[in-house]
């Protein structure tokens, strides 16, 4: 059952009528609607928001470290509909020793670098991504200096020669 809070929102009702169980919450503020999603179906979701919904460009892929909280991320995700000029976002929370989502690079291709950015920086994993490395940071860098328990000075890293 859809919380009254998003009785207003369309998106909401289109995912909702396709599986209740997509989404976990929502809420609006300043004329833009966030969705919390369960992480398991955030593939089902973009694909419905990008079928049903026209919501065909993903802006970015972000993630917000909630620690010491526990699931201690959060992943977000920005989506634009150009035909109706038209945002939301959605978040899923993920936590864990080794926290991981699923990919939606089959739902939109460029998902791909920013899965990439948020794995780098956060180290947050996301299954099925074609080429999941670093983006940013060199291969052999230690660690995840977006992650709030990272070292202020970060860790002592070497240069190869």
């Amino acid at each position: 059952m859809l919380p009254e809070t998003l009785s207003e929102c369309g998106p909401a009702a289109t995912i909702e009528g396709r599986d209740p169980s997509i989404i976990t919450g929502g809420h609006a503020d300043r004329g833009e609607w966030t969705l919390l999603i369960a992480p398991e179906r955030i593939v089902d979701a973009c694909r419905i928001l990008k079928e049903r919904e026209t919501f065909v460009r993903l802006s970015s892929v972000t993630a917000v470290d909630w620690y010491p909280a526990e699931p201690r991320f959060e992943v977000v995700y920005h989506l634009h509909s150009i035909e109706r000029n038209q945002r939301l976002r959605l978040k899923c929370k993920v936590g864990g020793e080794a926290p991981e989502i699923d990919s939606v690079t089959g739902v939109w291709a460029g998902a791909n670098w920013y899965e990439r950015e948020v794995f780098d920086l956060f180290g947050v994993g996301f299954r099925g991504h074609p080429d999941l490395r670093r983006l940013m940071m060199p291969d052999d860098w230690e660690g995840h200096p977006l992650r709030k328990d990272y070292p202020v000075h970060g860790y002592k890293y070497s240069y190869k020669d």
